[in-house]
C-alpha cells in the first residue's frame, strides 16, 4: 500500500468519525474507529509480506 493510499484510508475513516460523533451516531464513530485500526493493520501487514519477499528473494541469489 503506498503511503498515498494509506493517509487517504486514514483520513477518510477519521472524517467518518467526526462526522458520526457530530450527528451522535455512536455506532458510526465505533465502526470508523474499527476501520481505521483495520487500515493500519492491512498497511502492517502488506509491509511485513513485502520484506519477507526481499529476504527470500536475497536467500535464493545465494
Amino acid at each position: 500500500m503506498n503511503p498515498l493510499v494509506f493517509w487517504v484510508l486514514g483520513l477518510l475513516c477519521i472524517a467518518v468519525e467526526i462526522w458520526c460523533a457530530v450527528t451522535g451516531i455512536k455506532d458510526g464513530v465505533s465502526v470508523a474507529a474499527i476501520a481505521g485500526f483495520g487500515v493500519i493493520g492491512v498497511d502492517r501487514l502488506l509491509l511485513r509480506a513485502d520484506r519477507c519477499e526481499e529476504f527470500a528473494e536475497a536467500g535464493e541469489e545465494r
